[in-house]
């Protein structure tokens, strides 16, 4: 199989495709014979980027609104089951930037609820919709977009905690149907998009690298990222049968780099049994833990 029919009578949903990473992977999965349902906030940036598909020869259309509205969520799932007759794939890359010099010292409670629903919101919606689409069909992928900013190293509130919520309700949806032949993945992209340029991210990289948060080596990669074509080759590897063993992963691209984070597991610090032991004293917690 050529890389052109790579995904050769696939349907695609991708949310948040209009701009940036997803109009990138929009017009890869479409070269690569995928159909695609294009889903953004702003209609005109949907109709550019389905005109822009159709006139290299793909099939797409368009359904333009929030994808955090769980109607919304509901009418692009059913956009994609009515005009292509199946849904393969659904991809969610929608997202915002944090407030300019956003910190848990400054955000308000509004701004905060704001980037958890643009970012969790849309994954659990679309997800709600589309995994008992695919479960009952017995395939499916699933690929959501996270951050490394999930790590907390380049600040914010809202931001990194979407983000983090991302990969772990991934991970559950990946444990979850496993054994319904869906897969979940997750993708922390690093690429040049609306959100990471202008004077406001500059200034907020070369901030975060003067207080110690970001070193050399991260803060001039933020600062010089790739374009989005260079992101959009890890989405289609992921939607396509190719991947059909790669589920429950967090990768990391960024330009050239190619990562994976992985599984977390807890390092033993002390044990000893509570059956004939009482509980761990305050100075023998410190010694483990802060010694």
């Amino acid at each position: 199989m050529s890389d052109h029919d790579l995904l050769s009578g696939r349907s695609v949903v991708v949310v948040g495709g209009s701009r940036g990473i997803g109009r990138a992977v929009a017009e890869l999965l479409g070269s690569l014979g995928a159909a695609v349902v294009i889903n953004g906030r702003e209609s005109a940036a949907v109709q550019d980027t389905v005109d822009a598909l159709t006139a290299s020869g793909a099939r797409a259309t368009g359904l333009p609104g929030a994808a955090d509205d769980e109607n919304v969520a509901q009418a692009v799932i059913e956009k994609c089951t009515k005009t292509f007759g199946r849904l393969d794939v659904l991809i969610n890359c929608a997202g915002i930037a944090e407030p300019a010099n956003s910190s848990i010292l400054r955000i308000s409670p509004a701004e905060f609820n704001t980037l958890i629903g643009v970012h969790l919101g849309t994954v659990f919606h679309t997800c709600r919709v589309a995994a008992p689409v695919m479960a009952a069909q017995g395939h499916g992928a699933i690929i959501n977009t996270s951050s490394v900013a999930f790590l907390g190293d380049y600040g914010g509130t809202g931001y990194p905690a979407g983000k983090g919520a991302v990969n772990g309700l991934t991970m559950a949806i990946a444990a979850e149907l496993k054994g319904r032949g869906v897969r979940a993945n997750v993708v922390c992209p690093g690429a040049r998009t609306r959100i990471s340029t202008g004077p406001d991210y500059e200034q907020q990289i070369e901030d975060l690298h003067r207080r110690g948060l970001l070193d050399e080596t991260t803060m001039r990669a933020s600062l010089d990222a790739p374009p989005p074509d260079y992101v959009a080759p890890v989405y289609a590897y992921l939607a396509s049968d190719l991947a059909r063993d790669v589920t429950g992963q967090i990768l990391v691209a960024a330009g050239g780099f190619v990562g994976r984070f992985d599984r977390p597991t807890p390092r033993l610090l002390g044990y000893r049994d509570h059956r004939d032991s009482g509980p761990y004293t305050v100075a023998e917690l410190h010694s483990m833990i802060g010694g």
